[in-house]
């Protein structure tokens, strides 16, 4: 039986068979080779899987603006040399972004990034052809085509989140194309969301509920994902930076033609709810629900403190066809497990060289979580806000988040389960890496020795955390770093139902205000990381206990709620371009510990990593200059 992994790597193949040819290349190449590569149905399943290569790339995190753009974790410019790492994304959050050369450019597939045209080239050559396999089912081409349709949504997707209006290539060019007829023009925002929402809709009846055998097919399109895909496309589509936006009102092409909507349409928020709706009911019907950890024999008998933590953490790092609450994962495995994992043994610090550990979440990214409480830090009046950087001995009652009697800060106690499942901080708890049983005094769990020279502290300018803090939740309790790093893979999910169920509070809370079902959906989430409600919560422990009975207050607390839950995962950083709230998040230095002092009074001292640059011009990519030259029907985005 072929596997999964078989049928990427012919996909592979069959898209580097294909010219890669600069800017719009919509015009097929390799004519002689396409009555080859359909002439049986063999031929043309290999050609399919050609139209998913452009998903594999998408576990390379370190690519997605989405995560290494985002501000959630930043990364020392002087660090490169390990392994080629490729900084560019990082290194936009520094003001390096350009339209002479453009960072992440999926335009033209440069500068770490890859052609997004060329893959949607690939689709229609696939749609075009379809007819040709003489021994191909009419179910099995039907299903084939809303596979096409759907990638080829995702990827004129892809381009609309980062360019806003684009060009919509619905078919390939003729090979006897004009000049003009190449030089294709902009559409507009709301354009190419009905175009992208159309071909997803078409999709959406002959694309299988749920993968069957997973063997052989887990990665490919269902009707859950293609559905799920069109919430998320509505909502950007609702959101403030192309819904009414102010500062791209004058914006237009070469012809007078607005290219984005001019005011705010309120409806497009009800579309993205009941899009959202219609999500999460087809996800539920097949057995999606959110995850929680069931305990296999290995592991010891855990207080409800530590089973709450691997709740939201195997939420994200379970395996995909064990875990119900994942809708979409990316293909092949998560490959940076290595990069949030801080040395924990002693041969673990002799093999530095094995493993970077060099993802590093900022104190700003800390601060985010709730308290123990479930409402922000400076809200809870409970909570010592103003003392939050002084010392603290860790204590018996806090024993399986923080190390007892490892000295570190009062922040670090009584916060949200989702703290100690996503942070790796100095002197906090880490399940795992061999050690699975609470119980065992003689093998008590590790803790983070961070400070100074200490195992999970600067080693030399190559493996080194810059802040403190390290993202565990991108790390499998079950991977080991010791004597060398046996990581346990996982795919990190792209959707989950979780996200889902935040969207469509979000967007609900948009058309209609906090009603009553907003709440259901949030304080589900919440309940699994072991919160109280949003109402009770506020109520009882916030300074601001009416927030959540507004509109605006809703959202403030939705948007917070998700940048929690979905910290790390690649789509906050979408997420606050969309809200148009990335400029406030990155209006203040990113800050870390004073990593290389060994006392901790030195060491929790907050010193500036570095200052982000980031304005108005950059929620949208830039097109890169020379493209404007070779197609004089485009107009730069806005800014630029």
């Amino acid at each position: 039986m072929k596997s999964y992994y078989k049928y990427i790597c012919i996909g592979l193949l069959a898209v580097s068979s294909l010219s890669c040819k600069k800017y719009l290349d919509i015009t097929p190449d390799n004519l002689g080779t396409l009555d080859y590569a359909f002439r049986n149905r063999n031929e043309a399943e290999n050609y399919l899987y050609s139209c998913y290569a452009y998903l594999q790339r998408l576990n390379d995190v370190a690519t997605n603006p989405g995560f290494s753009a985002s501000g959630e974790l930043i990364y020392s410019n002087t660090l490169e040399q390990y392994l080629g790492f490729n900084i560019t994304g990082f290194n936009l959050l520094r003001g390096l972004q350009n339209s002479g050369n453009p960072g992440l450019n999926t335009w033209e597939g440069t500068q770490g990034s890859y052609s997004m045209f060329r893959s949607i080239r690939i689709c229609n050559i696939m749609l075009e052809n379809i007819d040709k396999p003489i021994d191909l089912g009419e179910s099995e081409k039907k299903r084939w085509i809303a596979e096409a349709k759907f990638l080829k949504a995702y990827y004129h997707y892809v381009l609309l989140r980062m360019y806003g209006p684009i060009p919509l290539i619905k078919t390939n060019l003729s090979i006897s194309s004009t000049t003009e007829e190449i030089r294709v023009k902009r559409s507009s925002v709301d354009e190419s969301v009905s175009y992208i929402v159309s071909l997803i809709d078409e999709a959406i009846p002959d694309l299988p509920a749920a993968i069957v055998s997973q063997t052989t097919e887990l990665g490919r399109a269902t009707s859950v994902i293609a559905l799920s895909l069109k919430a998320d496309v509505l909502a950007t589509a609702a959101s403030p930076l192309f819904n009414g936006n102010p500062d791209y009102a004058s914006y237009r092409d070469k012809d007078g033609i607005s290219l984005f909507s001019a005011s705010y349409d309120g409806n497009k928020w009800k579309l993205a709810a009941d899009a959202a709706k219609a999500a999460i009911t087809a996800a539920e019907t097949q057995g999606n629900r959110l995850y929680t950890f069931s305990a296999p024999a290995s592991v010891g008998r855990l207080p409800d403190s530590l089973k709450r933590e691997l709740d939201v953490q195997n939420a994200v790092t379970e395996k995909w066809e064990l875990n119900p609450e994942v809708i979409w994962a990316s293909n092949p495995e998560f490959s940076y497990q290595g990069f949030a994992t801080p040395r924990l043994t002693d041969k673990s610090a002799v093999n530095a060289f094995s493993n970077p550990s060099t993802f590093s979440a900022p104190i700003s990214t800390q601060e985010l979580f709730y308290t123990v409480n479930g409402v922000p830090i400076s809200e809870d009046k409970t909570w010592d806000y103003q003392g939050r950087n002084t010392l603290k001995v860790g204590d018996e009652a806090s024993r399986y988040y923080i190390k007892e009697g490892y000295q570190t800060i009062k922040g670090h106690f009584a916060r949200e389960s989702r703290f100690y499942a996503d942070l790796a901080f100095d002197g906090g708890i880490w399940f795992g890496n061999g050690r699975i049983d609470p119980n065992n005094n003689s093998l008590p769990l590790y803790h983070v020795q961070a400070r100074g020279n200490s195992l999970a502290g600067p080693t030399d300018n190559i493996r080194l955390n810059i802040t403190g803090y390290w993202p565990k939740k991108l790390v499998s309790y079950q991977s080991v770093y010791d004597d060398g790093f046996q990581p346990s893979p996982f795919r990190l999910p792209i959707i989950r139902l979780a996200g889902l169920y935040l969207l469509y509070a979000e967007a609900l809370n948009e058309a209609e205000g906090p009603v009553s079902e907003v709440f259901t959906y949030i304080d589900r989430v919440r309940a699994r990381a072991g919160l109280q409600g949003v109402q009770a919560a506020w109520s009882a422990y916030s300074r601001n206990p009416t927030r959540f009975s507004s509109k605006e207050g809703m959202r403030q607390i939705i948007h917070q709620e998700r940048r929690i839950e979905l910290c790390f995962e690649a789509q906050i950083g979408w997420d606050l371009r969309r809200w148009k709230e990335m400029q406030s998040v990155l209006s203040q230095p990113l800050q870390g510990w004073s990593v290389y002092d060994s006392e901790a009074i030195n060491y929790y001292r907050p010193a500036t990593k570095f200052i982000p640059v980031f304005g108005t011009r950059d929620y949208l990519w830039p097109i890169k200059n020379d493209q404007l030259i070779v197609n004089p029907n485009l107009v730069q985005n806005p800014y630029w």
